[in-house]
């Protein structure tokens, strides 16, 4: 996508409500035209601050409708956390505060809204996520129902849910120099569950994000080309 203008007929915030009664907002960016499917983006610990919202936006200049749910209102509304120290502290914090029930609650939520819109009801419904996000995507993947495919950016919090294996494909993008998910840790997971795609990159953690020193453009660029043509693939057959 680089740095042109993303082709996209709307971006906006919508409300929803989980299964539990909790109301969130997630930010909704549509394509222009027919949407392929839907995607939900799943948040690095920094809630959806300006580099996910950039990040749903290209999936959204794809052809998907995206939609990014902002997990942190369980907590407070409205943060948007940056790179700094403290943003980094105060995010690990957040994070552990949250239920895992909830997080898969709001992300069910945020997939049947896609579910209900024209078009998407019977195309395929994929999740994606980056850092914390990430792990989240592999419990989806093990765990919901209704999820077509898992694409996991640097999810070393996956080796705490080692034992849940996913049950649909699931693509994973990891740096070879990632200090918080070593590659041999890497590599246990991928001869475990041989089915899934893991793919290795020349850097470290949070190679996606170009609103950190640790952007690796050459990886990023790669690994949504990656995504994308593994969501276009569509649902697995039996």
């Amino acid at each position: 996508m680089g740095d042109r203008r993303p082709t996209l007929s709307g971006m906006g915030k919508v409300k929803l409500r989980a299964s539990d009664g909790h109301e969130f907002e997630a930010l909704r960016v549509d394509p222009l035209g027919d949407p392929k499917g839907g995607v939900v983006v799943v948040q690095e610990i920094f809630g959806v601050n300006r580099h996910i919202q950039a990040v749903t936006a290209r999936f959204a200049a794809a052809g998907y409708t995206a939609i990014a749910p902002a997990f942190f209102d369980r907590i407070e509304s409205g943060l948007e956390l940056g790179y700094d120290k403290a943003d980094v502290t105060r995010g690990r914090e957040l994070v552990g505060k949250l239920e895992l029930s909830g997080v898969l609650a709001d992300l069910d939520a945020a997939a049947s809204h896609l579910r209900a819109q024209p078009g998407l009801a019977d195309g395929p419904l994929d999740v994606v996520g980056y850092c914390w996000g990430g792990a989240v995507v592999w419990l989806a993947a093990a765990r919901m129902e209704g999820i077509d495919r898992a694409v996991s950016y640097y999810g070393s919090r996956i080796v705490n849910y080692v034992d849940e294996g996913p049950r649909v494909p699931l693509m994973m993008h990891v740096g070879k120099d990632d200090a918080s998910f070593p590659i041999e840790k890497v590599h246990e997971i991928g001869a475990r569950y041989p089915r899934i795609e893991i793919h290795e990159y020349d850097a470290g953690h949070g190679f996606n994000c170009d609103h950190r020193g640790a952007f690796e453009p050459v990886a990023s660029a790669l690994a949504l080309a990656r995504s994308l043509e593994f969501f276009a693939s569509g649902p697995a057959q039996e």
